[in-house]
């Protein structure tokens, strides 16, 4: 147990039976009355923000969140399917749990949190870049670079359709930032 004099960002607790991470928070003492803590948190499990007011002093439960390397082997219909890089330990996971998961290919290296004491596994993360060859997309045409950044739509090797450069072409590897599904640049071969 710990009260609010111990919050700090990142710091991991648990709010309503829910895991959160800390986001923000701010002390207030007020002229009148006691002082307080207003808190912003992320629910681990699906992300969403939410505020809270703590009176200062007040007994939180701190809980125990681990970050893991895995590995990337398959889908099947129960799932995904991962390999903790160490220890070989295979880990299942529903679909909806990955973010943009159709940006993820077989042997890719990911990062899974998970709360310790439950050995459960709470998020999947994707590196922040990631190398995909275009399969298809269409030829640029002549007279349609009219702004400056024109772009076009492009199909990678996993399925997943990203805008592209008009100079970009089919065959060509090109490198995707996993949080905003954009192109990044192309890659040196």
């Amino acid at each position: 147990m710990a009260n609010t004099s111990d919050f700090k960002n990142g710091l991991f607790i648990d709010f309503n039976g829910k895991p959160c991470s800390i986001i923000w928070f701010q002390h207030v003492k007020p002229g009148k009355g006691g002082a307080f803590v207003k808190v912003k948190l992320r629910n681990l499990e699906n992300g969403k923000i939410l505020e809270n007011t703590y009176n200062a002093g007040e007994k939180i439960e701190i809980i125990n969140v681990e970050r893991r390397p895995y590995q990337y082997l398959y889908k099947d219909d129960m799932g995904f399917n991962f390999m903790h890089n160490e220890t070989y330990e295979q880990v299942r996971i529903d679909p909806d749990m990955v973010d943009n998961a159709d940006l993820m290919k077989e042997g890719q290296y990911v990062e899974m949190m998970f709360l310790a004491d439950q050995e459960r596994v709470l998020t999947c993360e994707l590196p922040p870049f990631v190398e995909m060859e275009i399969t298809y997309t269409e030829p640029a045409v002549k007279g349609d670079t009219a702004s400056t950044n024109a772009m076009k739509s492009a199909t990678t090797e996993t399925g997943a359709e990203i805008m592209v450069p008009l100079f970009i072409n089919q065959g060509e590897r090109i490198k995707v930032d996993t949080r905003t599904r954009s192109y990044s640049e192309r890659c040196k071969s």
